[in-house]
Order: C-alpha cells, then structure tokens, then sequence
C-alpha cells in the first residue's frame, strides 16, 4: 500500500495542527512495516521541512505556491491533489478537510468541532471554509480520525456518520517534554526577564482560550507577588482581549511573550508556579499536558477534551466563577500536599501519551481505510 500525508501545516504553521502534523510525520515510517509513505507538500520558497522523518520520502512542488492550489481547491473544487502528490492508495489530510481527488482512499483528521460549538469565537474567514466544506469532507473520507474519544464521539452526533468510520487516535508528546534543569530553567527566565514567581498559560490569543477570565481569576490573586505570563502569538478576534489585558489594574504583572519556539518551552513549563487553563473547549489540550510533563502543576476547565486527556492529572474546575477559581490555584500554590499531590499525578498521566503510539494506531486506521 502507498499512503501519502499531507504536511502542509507542519510547513506553514508553529502551533496546533501543525504540532500534530510534525510528531506524526517524524515517526510515521517507523511502522510503515511493507508499505510506502510519501510526504506530499508545498515548498515554493524551497526552505524544506526543517525536521527528521526517517522511513518517508518528500515529493514537493516548488513551482506554484501552496496557497493557489488552496484557493483554486476552495473556489473550484479542482484541480485534483493527487495531481500534485502523486498516485497513492491512500491519502491522510491532517487539517480537517479533504481537497478533491480523482483517485485513491482518504483518511481525515478533524480535530475539534469548536467551529460548530462557539463559531463567534473562530476566525470568520476559516469559519466561512470549515462551515462550507466540513459536510463533504465527513461523506467522501473513507475513515476520519480524531484526537481523542470526546470529540469522535461529538462528530457522530454531529454529522450523523457511522461510528465504525471514526477513530480515537490520542496525540503525544515530544520525548524532549520533561522537566528541566535549574540552570535551564534560570538561563530561560534571564532571557525572557522573568524575574518574578509566574502563572502560566500557554496557547495562541484568541476568544476560545478564555484569556479576559484568566485575568480576572489572576486579579483575585492579590497574595500572588508574581506575574501572569500568556505565551503565544496574536490570533484572532484579539482587540477585545488586549483592551483587557491593558485595563487591568495588575496589567504591570501581565506578561505576554508572543510564540515561544518549542525547545525553550519545557524551562518555560518547569519554572512556572503553576499553570492555569480555563479553555471554553479543546479538541486535545497539548499544553497542559505538557505542563503535567514538566512537573508544573495544572488548574484547567474539563471542557471539550480535557476531562479525557487531562483524566486525574489535574485539576479540574467546573465552572467559570472567578473567587473558586482563585481558590483551586491557591491551594496548587500553597498546600504542600495537594501540590505534590497534582505534580505525581500529572506526570503519571502525561506519560501515557506518546508519538509512537499515535503513528502505530494512524497506520492501523490506514490498513482498516484501505481494506473497507
């Protein structure tokens, strides 16, 4: 059998999909066993893939920009992709949708529904996509893959579609995600002028990830002498939370350090006090299961995926009232036991998720696709 993965979003993006679309293609052909996997991508500006992917051969185009086969795909519904990527059995499209194809199985990767969920807080433009598109994807994949039993659970009921098409593949985590060392740690916070005790959140500026809450959970905190640090890039729909973030009357302690690169990121996790996550709905929640990983201890909502990922590792706090809140994260702060307590359990259970077991189980998913 000959699979092709699209690894357009590892190309073009540093958090999210991307992320997921970087683990699975650094490991994936380690368990191709007799069969061929191609990466199939876009490389106009010839920067190549930056990253290790042993057992898997590249086919790139660099005469015609990605971004004008996306839009011709959009308006037109053509031309095919395999035109591009080259004859395969079966293609893998990790970004939600699937592009038409004169030929060849398709597997998807539909990662949330937070489009159908809490459409006023996607980005219009891939809202308007994702709303015109998601139905045609869902009836022409022959499996869809999920990254978690939540949400392929939510994409039955959604779109109706047979449970026996849908497939839990949980995401994991970067050997390199542990905790690190007290230098590293000290060398990061010199770096980034971190100088105070911080809370921490970590995730792209945008209106699902709750941001105007977190403030107000952090401004109840007057006990804390530390910083509320938000790292990750600017968004969507963000002009409302910045006006936040600047009227607070603890703006001076509100850090915000835009993308941190991914290998200064477990010092970032290991030196925070704590880190603080009261996301609207998650379709997986790598950050703070990374957080579990470095040892940080983790206060999160359970909604979306995180009860699932997150299981018993952390803790979970129903609903968004700011005074219990406040309350949860001053006991992760200040109650020795319930502290040590939330750290064991949160290394136990991010050691569940791990790459390889997601690149096995997506080529479990390819073999079932492919023999329906």
């Amino acid at each position: 059998m000959k699979v092709c993965l699209d690894i357009q979003p590892a190309i073009a993006q540093r958090a999210g999909v991307g992320r997921y679309v970087k683990g699975l293609a650094e490991r994936l052909g380690r368990f191709a066993g007799g069969d061929e996997l191609s990466l199939f991508y876009f490389d106009f500006q010839r920067r190549g893939v930056g990253f290790e992917t042993p057992g898997a051969r590249h086919r790139a185009v660099r005469w015609l920009p990605g971004r004008i086969a996306q839009q011709a795909w959009k308006r037109f519904g053509a031309p095919p992709y395999d035109w591009f990527a080259g004859r395969a059995d079966l293609y893998h499209f990790p970004n939600f949708i699937r592009p038409p194809l004169s030929r060849g199985r398709s597997v998807v990767t539909i990662h949330d529904l937070s489009f159908v969920r809490f459409p006023e807080a996607a980005e219009p433009r891939n809202l308007a996509y994702l709303t015109a598109r998601i139905g045609e994807t869902v009836r022409r994949a022959d499996a869809i893959i999920a990254d978690c039993e939540t949400i392929a659970e939510e994409i039955v009921e959604r779109f109706g579609v047979s449970r026996d098409r849908v497939f839990a593949v949980p995401l994991g985590l970067e050997e390199t995600m542990t905790r690190a060392g007290e230098a590293e740690i000290a060398e990061l916070r010199r770096r980034f002028g971190l100088e105070r005790p911080y809370l921490l959140m970590v995730g792209t500026i945008e209106p699902r990830k709750n941001i105007p809450f977190m403030v107000e959970v952090f401004e109840r905190l007057t006990d804390f002498d530390g910083d509320l640090v938000l790292a990750g890039g600017l968004g969507w729909r963000t002009e409302a939370i910045l006006a936040r973030l600047a009227r607070s009357p603890r703006a001076e302690r509100i850090r915000r350090l835009d993308y941190v690169a991914e290998r200064d990121l477990p010092a970032l996790y290991s030196g925070a006090a704590a880190y603080v996550f009261p996301s609207l709905y998650e379709g997986f929640g790598f950050t703070p299961l990374e957080a579990m990983a470095c040892g940080t201890p983790v206060v999160a909502s359970p909604h979306g995926s995180l009860r699932e990922v997150l299981g018993g590792g952390a803790d979970l706090v129903e609903d968004f009232d700011a005074d219990a809140w406040a309350a949860r994260v001053r006991q992760a702060l200040d109650d020795t036991a319930r502290r040590a307590a939330l750290v064991a359990a949160g290394y136990a259970r991010a050691a569940a998720f791990r790459w390889d077991d997601t690149a096995r189980e997506t080529w479990e998913v390819y073999r079932k696709a492919a023999s329906a």
